[in-house]
């Protein structure tokens, strides 16, 4: 029997990986900031799967948080095997216009959180021989649009860099990267997709079925459908001029909007 840790499990891409890796009969302990949506999803997963559920209420954002979090990582009676770092959020404006405060917010849920997290994970893991860190990224990563496409493209350096370092160990680092999916990101960051092409959006459940294909090969990272693989290449090599007259997202006013999912 295998315990999953995931963070922003209660909504979007973190509660689909919660419900496919229940189906597998994975145990789960489930982050999020809301403890009763939290109990809530304990609840439904322990009754439809029979698997156990911990749930683990948690502001990532602040150092108690954090802590709790890193706590249980680092609990070797109660070895964690598999963590996704999926919680996040978006800020959508440029750098002109959003707060410092803001900046640092965004950068610390996307890098430093999943960084001390994975960390933590990763002795354990690696002491045991065996384990699998996950961190969900975005097809932004690949583009040069502010600080959000910065903080992913962190995320997916990450990943290949200590995945090659684990080659060998029993251990795995993947970055997933999504495109559009349809959860509540864009709807708590208030920002219209009404241009965005139907052909572009991907379902929740299907993302997380091609992403765990990925993850239990131990690849560095995964581009979940060929379009996405393709628009990524693209990206590539597109000259950030190009880039910089289109972004993924547009936006409609600069705000902030904690997510569960990317």
């Amino acid at each position: 029997m295998t315990t999953a840790l995931i963070t922003g499990a209660t909504a979007g891409i973190g509660a689909q990986f919660a419900r496919q890796l229940a189906a597998r009969g994975s145990d789960l302990v489930i982050v999020a900031r809301d403890s009763t949506r939290l109990a809530a999803t304990a609840a439904a997963l322990q009754h439809e799967f029979g698997i156990r559920v911990e749930a683990l209420p948690a502001d990532l954002l602040t150092p108690d948080g954090l802590a709790a979090v890193d706590r249980r990582l680092a609990d070797d009676r109660r070895p964690i095997d598999l963590l996704i770092n999926n919680a996040g959020y978006g800020i959508s404006g440029d750098i002109v216009s959003t707060t410092r405060d803001d900046e640092l917010r965004h950068l610390n849920i996307h890098v430093t959180v999943p960084l001390q997290l994975s960390q933590t994970a990763l002795r354990g893991m690696v002491a045991r021989g065996r384990g699998r860190v996950v961190i969900i990224s975005s097809v932004a990563a690949f583009t040069p649009l502010g600080t959000y496409s910065a903080a992913k493209a962190w995320g997916v350096s990450f990943a290949r860099g200590v995945n090659a370092a684990m080659r060998g160990r029993g251990v795995s680092v993947t970055a997933v990267c999504p495109g559009f999916t349809r959860t509540e990101f864009h709807e708590r960051m208030r920002v219209s997709t009404k241009g965005t092409p139907t052909m572009l959006w991907l379902d929740a459940s299907q993302l997380v079925r091609l992403a765990l294909r990925g993850i239990d090969r131990g690849r560095s990272v995964v581009i979940p459908t060929v379009r996405y693989r393709f628009l990524a290449a693209l990206l590539r090599i597109l000259p950030d001029r190009m880039l910089a007259r289109f972004s993924l997202a547009s936006t409609d006013q600069p705000s902030t909007s904690e997510k569960g999912s990317d």
